[in-house]
């Protein structure tokens, strides 16, 4: 269950190598590794009760209680990746009862095979990025097919299992990852300590470390790669998933050294990814200048296109400052979560915006209406400002804004905009240190982002009736200012934008019509139109009823208005397969499937439209 195989020694029993007969060990280890990989591969072998795509939980445990550790304080390696592949699960997909995973579509079979994993360096990146590579003991060699991925939000190396692996896998596809240099390798300045390439907690200096920052005092808390790293990583997110492809077609090189190399040009590279990994493919579509890839899906995508949409920090830091008092007009009192506990002091934040001269009005509702109006002038739809009422509840808005302004600045853990910082929560909450058995998870627990998993988000408050209005007030100002901090996070954002795609790539964007994260009208509607008036022919589903988390379906009330996005997400990778693997047409266009709210039952295949 998950035994390391070091210096890439593949065992000779192994069932699929036996099949293809093998070269002997001594060819494998006198491979080459791709000259972007420092350190070791690590290879696991996962079999008789350890699979590639449920780590031997099948969907009833994935969706069950957290696998537990036999030690807490020192969880093994295979422990620490079957809980992070059961939460990279349960953060993506809807394993409710209700939700027809498995049943309406999906599945997680028992999928035996081998992974290799190392971690990729980006030419002058401060920090790697983690690459995996899962191999089915049923790679298809007549049809060599790699799915290349990259994790959604800011997840580590398993964000995109239950996309990538579970289409590709069942099917004898390999699948490659990228974190793409995200992910929960947190440090911890209190006993200077990181993940090491297994997961395991190692001190600095003990293992090479997913994420390492400067030497700090104590005191300065916890550092995260993806906002600490010095790199703006999401400039470079495409760059990330196309070393992943060249990764996974060197280490099936190795796998099958009889029947290599393996290319580009014999083995189709198909790169699907959702949310932020969704953004990183279409990135890696523009950036592919050696045709790598063979055809691309994103699902709901963070893109950007120069001068058009808004970008991601744009509307983040005007929905932490507007959507709590725009929420509070009565026209959302029957919206999920819009009146949950805690948003009886939205009204709050509309006073502090009046206060400020951003809101007129003389009365709350007065300026609920203004700040709902001022949303609709900039794009918003109900639909996404509903939906939002979540993402606002759950205080994401502001995590988000903090997280990303530090990266966009190159920020350092004690020196984040704003005065917002990471510590570990200490008894009422107030920053500590962080508990042994926690801080032993955090590797397969953890987001990528904090708050959550011991980690609290502290600073940017102040000890008014609205506290967390100064940091959001802060954050806003870095967009719209016109001092050099400003002007340094603008120039860091237009780093992120997408480039045009080879005209004759297959390229497919799907997005739930209801995003209240992503809304289309600022990401997948204008960079569809771009590349259309651009001569690209791109296939384009706004599903209707599909939001942004298929994980908040289970949600009371939630789940009964909305379809999850993943089964079109799998349809569109069924189709790109026919059309790669049985020669069917591609078409200029589809209709988009007519969905129907998913209701009180359990969902049905007929609710979600689907040929």
């Amino acid at each position: 269950m998950g035994v390391p195989v070091h210096r890439m020694i593949l065992p000779a029993a192994a069932a699929l190598l036996a099949a293809c007969a093998a070269q002997p060990a001594a060819r494998e280890r006198s491979m080459s590794t791709p000259e972007f990989i420092r350190g070791e591969v690590r290879v696991t072998e996962h079999r008789h009760g350890d699979d590639l795509l449920s780590a031997g939980l099948g969907l009833a445990g994935l969706a069950g209680l957290p696998a537990p550790f036999a030690d807490p304080l020192h969880p093994t390696p295979a422990e620490l990746r079957r809980r992070a592949i059961q939460a990279s699960w349960k953060g993506i997909a809807d394993l409710g009862p209700l939700g027809g995973y498995g049943r309406v579509y999906g599945g997680a079979p028992d999928v035996p095979g081998r992974e290799y994993q190392a971690f990729a360096w980006i030419p002058g990146a401060h920090a790697p990025h983690r690459v995996l590579l899962q191999l089915p003991d049923g790679f298809d060699t007549a049809r060599r097919c790699l799915v290349v991925a990259a994790s959604s939000g800011s997840r580590g190396i398993y964000g995109a299992i239950a996309l990538a692996g579970a289409w590709g896998l069942p099917k004898g596809c390999a699948v490659a990852y990228t974190d793409k240099g995200t992910g929960a390798g947190y440090f911890d300045y209190a006993d200077d300590s990181g993940a090491a390439l297994d997961g395991a907690r190692a001190r600095r200096g003990e293992a090479a470390l997913e994420f390492e920052p400067p030497p700090a005092s104590r005191d300065a808390g916890i550092a995260v790669k993806h906002a600490h790293s010095g790199d703006n990583p999401e400039a470079d997110w495409g760059r990330h998933v196309l070393q992943a492809a060249r990764f996974g077609l060197a280490m099936l090189d190795r796998a099958y050294p009889q029947l290599a190399p393996f290319t580009p040009q014999n083995t189709r590279i198909l790169a699907t990814g959702l949310s932020n990994g969704g953004g990183a493919v279409l990135q890696a579509a523009g950036w592919d200048d050696d045709n790598l890839l063979a055809g691309v899906v994103a699902l709901e995508p963070n893109v950007r296109v120069p001068g058009q949409g808004r970008a991601l920090y744009d509307y983040a830091t005007e929905a932490a400052l507007f959507l709590p008092c725009a929420l509070s007009d009565a026209r959302f009192d029957a919206t999920p979560f819009a009146r949950a506990p805690g948003t009886q002091f939205w009204p709050l934040r509309c006073a502090g915006l009046h206060a400020r001269g951003l809101l007129g009005g003389d009365t709350p509702a007065q300026q609920a209406a203004q700040a709902y109006e001022r949303l609709r002038a900039h794009g918003w739809t109900d639909a996404a400002m509903q939906v939002a009422a979540t993402t606002t509840a759950f205080d994401l808005w502001r995590a988000i804004a903090a997280g990303y302004a530090s990266a966009y600045l190159r920020r350092g853990a004690a020196d984040m905009p704003c005065g917002f910082r990471y510590a570990a929560m200490g008894p009422g909450g107030v920053p500590g240190v962080a508990d042994p058995l926690t801080r032993a998870a955090w590797w397969a627990d953890g987001s990528g982002i904090p708050p959550g998993n011991g980690i609290g988000l502290y600073g940017g408050t102040d000890l008014s009736p609205d506290p967390t209005l100064p940091g959001a007030l802060c954050l806003r100002a870095l967009w719209e200012g016109d001092g050099a901090e400003a002007r340094a996070l603008r120039a860091a954002v237009e780093a992120t934008a997408a480039r045009l795609p080879r005209k004759d790539l297959p390229l497919w964007v799907l997005h739930g019509a209801d995003d209240g994260l992503l809304p289309t009208a600022f990401t997948s509607e204008p960079y569809v139109a771009w590349l259309r008036r651009q001569g690209r022919a791109p296939l384009y589903w706004k599903v209707p009823h599909a939001q942004h988390f298929d994980a908040f379906l289970p949600l009371p009330g939630f789940g009964e208005r909305h379809v999850p996005l993943l089964p079109y997400g799998y349809a569109a990778l069924d189709r790109l397969w026919a059309h790669l693997y049985e020669g069917r047409p591609w078409p200029r266009e589809l209709p988009t499937p007519d969905a129907r709210p998913r209701g009180a039952g359990a969902l049905e295949r007929a609710a979600l439209g689907l040929p």
